[in-house]
């Protein structure tokens, strides 16, 4: 039993280390995640037990987040079709490479409250890419989007996956983790656009003249309207229906399908902005890259590897603030969902009860922690999947800024907790 876990470790490690040094060996990410992925069930499937069923609970929370990924990119290459985006861009009026920063950041903080870390980071890029037309320049920016949507996600209970499961398990309210955590994860994004504008000058010449240049498409403004409508009514039909997340999402394609193929279906010229012409512009290789991350992760879950990992943090660590702090750290490294299924599993709501310290601030760190590395958060491989970033390049220019700014918000969140 403990040499196959040897070995699932193994592969998981050099799985890793193949996505990360993905540029200079020329072996695509996405084939290293599905093959560590497959590798890593088949050790278990080799071992006594019930592996199949556990297969088959951990690939229906993954295809759940993989439909949702593949429905949200949907609607946001849609709105992007009808030039849609035209209607926030023309709010774009400054080429100044440090204000254009602060502004992304902070609408991409709010936005993602709303929506959620990944929805709004695939926004948000999307968006990006019409000011921004040099991939080059867009790495720093992409990257201050991750950080500001997972800072913006940890303060709502729909902002970030994790939040979302504390909130259903009844360890968190709404108001309360509000209140609790708006400050902390505003401050760590004030102190990442801040070092990350550190050094930074001049301007982004064709900004504002690329924000104004483009036509809105017909039905344009309509399927702007209803495709962010869309995304924010997920969480509402979450809530009225208790249908997971990604119905809504389903749900909300389809009524933009219908709507669109009423508005374009009688119009051969319009052809490219149908949805099914659409479906093939999705990121198809970084959607596969997502699910072989997620299916390897699981596989450790399962093994009770991660289990054992949050065992050793209560057993040899006291505090809770530090428990809570490493998990964050830790979760920049594997996925932040089995950490805190682990951690809820760990403490128990006598112990802690609802809106405890020690909830709010896994929700803090959790959310926050992944944006270390760039495979560390949803948003994060989303980024990494649209705009190619080289996880060592984050690793050099946005990893010690990140980690600056999730320390900084639990140095908040602890003050703000001895003093008021």
């Amino acid at each position: 039993m403990d040499m196959a876990y040897f070995w699932i470790l193994m592969i998981f490690a050099i799985g890793y280390v193949a996505i990360i040094f993905e540029h200079p060996i020329k072996i695509n990410k996405t084939a290293s995640a599905l093959l560590m992925a497959v590798l890593a069930w088949m050790v278990l499937f080799l071992l006594p037990g019930e592996w199949n069923h556990h297969l088959g609970e951990k690939l229906n929370e993954v295809s759940q987040i993989i439909f949702f990924l593949m429905g949200a990119m949907t609607l946001v290459e849609l709105v992007d079709s009808h030039r849609g985006f035209k209607l926030i861009t023309d709010l774009i009026q400054t080429n100044s490479k440090k204000k254009l920063l602060w502004i992304l950041g902070f609408a991409t903080f709010f936005l993602s409250a709303v929506l959620d870390n990944l929805t709004t980071t695939i926004v948000m890029v999307s968006l990006l890419r019409k000011i921004v037309p040099e991939a080059k320049d867009r790495m720093l920016l992409g990257s201050m989007v991750v950080i500001a949507a997972n800072a913006g996600g940890a303060w709502t209970p729909i902002g970030d996956v994790t939040t979302t499961m504390l909130w259903i398990n009844g360890n968190i309210s709404t108001a309360a983790i509000m209140h609790a955590l708006f400050l902390p994860s505003l401050f760590s994004l004030i102190v990442a656009l801040i070092l990350l504008g550190f050094g930074l000058k001049g301007n982004y010449p064709k900004a504002i003249r690329l924000a104004h240049v483009e036509e809105v498409q017909p039905g344009g403004r309509v399927v702007f309207a209803l495709g962010i409508g869309s995304l924010i009514f997920v969480p509402i039909f979450k809530t009225l229906t208790g249908l997971p997340p990604y119905m809504g999402i389903l749900i909300s394609l389809g009524f933009l399908w219908l709507v669109t193929d009423l508005m374009h279906g009688k119009h051969e010229e319009r052809k490219a902005l149908r949805i099914p012409q659409i479906l093939t512009r999705i990121d198809t290789s970084g959607v596969l890259f997502f699910l072989g991350i997620l299916l390897c992760i699981h596989a450790l879950d399962v093994a009770g590897l991660l289990q054992s990992l949050a065992q050793f943090l209560d057993q040899h660590i006291q505090s809770f603030p530090v428990v809570a702090t490493l998990i964050g750290i830790i979760s920049a490294v594997i996925d932040n969902v089995p950490l805190v299924a682990a951690s809820m599993g760990m403490y128990d709501l006598a112990s802690h009860p609802v809106d405890s310290f020690l909830w709010q601030m896994i929700a803090y760190c959790a959310g926050t922690g992944g944006s270390i590395l760039i495979i560390g958060s949803a948003a994060g491989v989303a980024l990494m999947g649209m705009e190619k970033i080289d996880f060592l390049w984050y690793l050099r220019k946005v990893s010690l800024v990140a980690l600056v700014s999730y320390l900084s918000g639990v140095g908040f969140y602890l003050l703000q907790q001895m003093f008021f």
